[in-house]
C-alpha cells in the first residue's frame, strides 16, 4: 500500500515541478532580463501561480490515482506499461502547448487560449509571420522536452505492482486521496473555483501572464469559445444595421453641468443587488431605504435607471467598462475578451487618477480579479486582506466593516486626483447580517447596507476631502421582491443611481431612461473626455442622446423598453412572454437588433 500512495504523491509533485518549471523558461524567453524584472519577481510569479498549476496537475493525476484504485483488487499491476502511452501523451500536449505559448507570446501579447483555433483553419497564413527554421527548432524543443518530461515521470513510476496486503485499507486511503485531489483542482472549498484570475496579483501585465498556467488557459478557453457572430442572427446584416443604426451615440456636448470641477476624486459604490424594488422614491417597499431616500434629495437622483443584467459579475463588467450584457454568457469569465475593452479605471488612469478596488469578498470569483486588474485597478483590496474574525458573512466581510474601512482610507488622503470602487455584498443571500430592524430577513439585509452607507456618508460629509468628491452610487443588479408576478419584469431591473457629494453642482432629479452602461459615458461626458471607444454606452445628458431607452438581459431572454412601453423576448420558445401596454413590432425588432450587433461586436474582439 505505501508503495502506491508514494507514487501518486510523487507523480503529483512532478506533474507540478514541471509547471512550476515552465515559469521561469517563459520569462527568460520573453525578455525578463530587458524588462529589469528582479530576482523577487520570479518567485512571486511561482508563487502565485502554483495554485493553478496544482490544479493542473491535479486533472493529470486523475488517470493514475484511478489506476492506483484499481490497483488494490488485482494480483500484478505492470504500471510503467499502463501508463507509458499516457505519459507520452500528455508530455507531447504539455510540452506543444507550453512551446506555443511562449513562442506567441512576443507576438499577442497575452497567454495561450482558445483564440489559437480560428487560425488553424488556414495554417499557411498563420505562418506566414514566421520562417520555417522557427517553426523547425521549437519542434525539436518540443520533442525534446516531451523526452525529458516522460523520463521523469517513468523514473518515479514503479515498473510493477504486486497484490496489495491490505485491499479496503488502501481502497479507503485512495479514496480519500481523491478527495484531496478534487479540491485541489477546485481550487479549494470556497466559493471561487479554479480560474485564471486567481493568479493574477500586480498591475503588471507580464508578471501575471507569467503566473498563467498556458494549459489551464487554454483549455479553460476552449470550453467557452463559440463564434459569437453567428449567434442570434436575427436579420440580414443590412437590415440589422439600419435598424441599430443611432442607438448608442458615442458623441454629443452636455445639456447640463453637473459638476463644480472637471477632475473630482471619484467613488462608485456598487451596492450588491440593491433594486428599486427596495427604494420607496422608485415605488419600492417603504421603509427598508430610508438613508438611500433622505440623500436622493442631496445629490442627482437618476430615476428611471435599468440594470443590464441580473448577476454581480455581468452587472460588475457593465457599469464600469459600459458594456453590453448576454442572455447566455458573462464576458467577465471569458478573460480572451475581457481583456479587450475599454474601461473607465483605465480612461481615468490616463488622466493622471490613482485607482483602487475594495470588496468584502473573494475577489477571485468568476476571473473577477483578472477582470479588475486588466481594467486598471493599481490596488485590490478583499477579504484576505480582513483578520478572519471579521469574516463574520458566508461571502466574507461585512459592510459596516468594510465601509468603516474606507472611510478610514480615503480619511488618509490628502492628494488626488483618484477613483475607487466600492463592491458591497452584505445585502446577499443568505441575508445574515449584524442589524434587526425589520423583521424579514431579505429587507433587513438590505436596510443594513443602507445604514452602512448612510452613516458612511455623515461621517464623508465632514472631512475636507468631500469638497472635491463625487460619490456615485448604483447597484450591480435588481433584485426579484417580493416574489409574485413576473420575474424579469421591468420592475425587477429598474435601479437607483445617485450621484452625490460636495464636487456635485446642486440637487437635481433626472428620470431620462438609460441603462447602468450609460454610467461612464455619461461620467466622462461631464468630465471633459471623449468616450468613443465605450461604443454600448451612452451620454444621456448629451445632445445626441435623442432616443431613450433601455435594454437588458436575462438567462436566454432579453428585453427593450421605450416611452412607447415594454416587450420581453425569450430566446427559448421564441416568444414574447411580455409586450406591455400594446404588442410593438417595432420594440421586438430593436431588441433583437442590439442582441444580434450585440454578439457581433463580442466575436470581432
Amino acid at each position: 500500500m505505501k508503495k502506491r500512495i508514494v507514487f501518486l504523491l510523487l507523480i503529483f509533485l512532478s506533474f507540478w515541478g514541471g509547471f512550476l518549471l515552465q515559469k521561469p523558461l517563459f520569462m527568460l524567453y520573453n525578455g525578463a532580463i530587458g524588462k529589469g524584472t528582479a530576482l523577487a519577481d520570479y518567485f512571486r510569479v511561482l508563487y502565485h501561480g502554483a495554485s493553478l498549476d496544482a490544479a493542473t496537475a491535479g486533472y493529470l493525476t486523475a488517470i493514475p490515482w484511478l489506476v492506483i484504485l484499481i490497483s488494490f483488487w488485482l494480483k500484478r499491476v505492470p504500471l510503467r506499461k499502463i501508463l507509458g502511452g499516457y505519459y507520452l501523451l500528455i508530455a507531447l500536449i504539455v510540452s506543444c502547448i507550453g512551446i506555443a505559448d511562449m513562442s506567441l507570446y512576443p507576438f499577442w501579447g497575452f497567454k495561450l487560449d482558445a483564440s489559437i483555433f480560428q487560425y488553424l483553419d488556414s495554417p499557411k497564413n498563420a505562418m506566414a509571420s514566421v520562417s520555417a527554421g522557427f517553426i523547425a527548432l521549437r519542434i525539436v524543443f518540443i520533442l525534446i522536452l516531451a523526452a525529458l518530461l516522460s523520463l521523469w515521470w517513468f523514473a518515479v513510476t514503479p515498473q510493477k505492482l504486486e497484490a496489495a496486503r491490505q485491499r479496503l485499507a488502501g481502497t479507503g486511503l485512495t479514496l480519500l486521496l481523491g478527495g484531496v485531489l478534487f479540491i485541489i483542482i477546485r481550487g479549494g472549498v470556497t466559493e471561487s473555483t479554479s480560474n485564471i484570475g486567481q493568479t493574477y496579483f500586480c498591475n503588471d501585465e507580464f508578471l501575471n501572464h507569467s503566473a498563467v498556467n498556458p494549459a489551464f488557459s487554454l483549455l479553460a478557453s476552449a470550453g467557452k469559445t463559440q463564434k459569437y457572430e453567428e449567434m442570434f442572427d436575427f436579420f440580414p446584416e443590412e437590415e440589422r444595421k439600419a435598424l441599430f443604426e443611432g442607438l448608442y451615440p458615442t458623441q454629443g456636448e452636455n445639456t447640463v453641468e453637473l459638476l463644480n470641477t472637471r477632475r473630482p476624486n471619484i467613488l462608485v459604490i456598487l451596492m450588491e443587488g440593491f433594486g428599486g424594488v427596495f427604494v420607496e422614491p422608485l415605488g419600492g417597499v417603504p421603509d427598508v431605504s430610508p438613508n438611500l431616500n433622505r440623500l436622493a434629495k442631496e445629490g442627482i437622483f437618476f430615476t428611471n435607471c435599468y440594470a443590464n443584467s441580473f448577476r454581480t459579475d455581468r452587472g460588475t463588467l457593465c457599469t464600469f467598462s459600459g458594456y453590453q450584457s448576454f442572455p447566455t454568457l458573462s464576458v467577465m469569465k471569458i478573460p480572451a475578451k475581457s481583456r479587450t475593452l475599454p474601461a473607465l479605471a483605465e480612461k481615468l488612469v490616463k488622466e493622471g487618477y490613482q485607482t483602487d478596488f475594495l470588496y468584502g469578498g473573494d475577489i477571485n470569483f468568476t476571473n473577477m480579479k483578472s477582470y479588475l486588474l486588466g481594467s486598471g485597478y493599481q490596488k485590490l483590496t478583499a477579504d484576505t486582506d480582513f483578520p478572519l474574525s471579521q469574516k463574520q458573512n458566508a461571502w466574507g466581510v461585512n459592510d459596516d466593516v468594510t465601509f468603516d474601512f474606507l472611510y478610514n482610507v480615503l480619511k488618509e488622503r490628502k492628494t488626488g486626483p483618484w477613483h475607487t470602487a466600492f463592491l458591497t455584498l452584505s445585502s446577499h443571500e443568505p441575508f445574515e447580517v449584524p442589524y434587526h430592524r425589520l423583521n424579514e430577513n431579505i429587507p433587513n439585509a438590505f436596510a443594513f447596507t443602507d445604514d452602512c452607507l448612510g452613516k458612511f456618508i455623515d461621517r464623508m460629509k465632514q472631512l475636507p476631502q468631500w469638497k472635491d468628491l463625487l460619490i456615485i452610487c448604483l447597484p450591480d443588479h435588481g433584485f426579484y421582491y417580493p416574489r409574485e408576478g413576473f420575474a424579469q419584469s421591468p420592475r425587477i431591473h429598474h435601479i437607483p443611481m445617485l450621484w452625490l457629494g460636495g464636487a456635485v453642482k446642486q440637487p437635481m432629479v433626472i428620470d431620462r431612461l438609460m441603462n447602468q452602461t450609460d454610467l461612464v459615458a455619461t461620467l466622462l461626458g461631464q468630465l471633459g473626455l471623449n468616450h468613443d471607444e465605450f461604443n454600448f454606452s451612452r451620454n444621456v445628458l448629451g445632445k445626441e442622446y435623442t432616443y431613450p431607452f433601455a435594454y437588458y438581459t436575462y438567462n436566454n431572454g432579453v428585453a427593450f423598453i421605450d416611452s412607447t412601453g415594454v416587450t420581453v423576448l425569450d430566446n427559448n420558445s421564441g416568444q414574447t412572454v411580455m409586450d406591455e401596454p400594446v404588442p410593438s413590432e417595432r420594440r421586438l425588432k430593436l431588441g433583437k437588433a442590439i442582441l444580434q450587433s450585440s454578439y457581433d461586436d463580442l466575436g470581432r474582439r
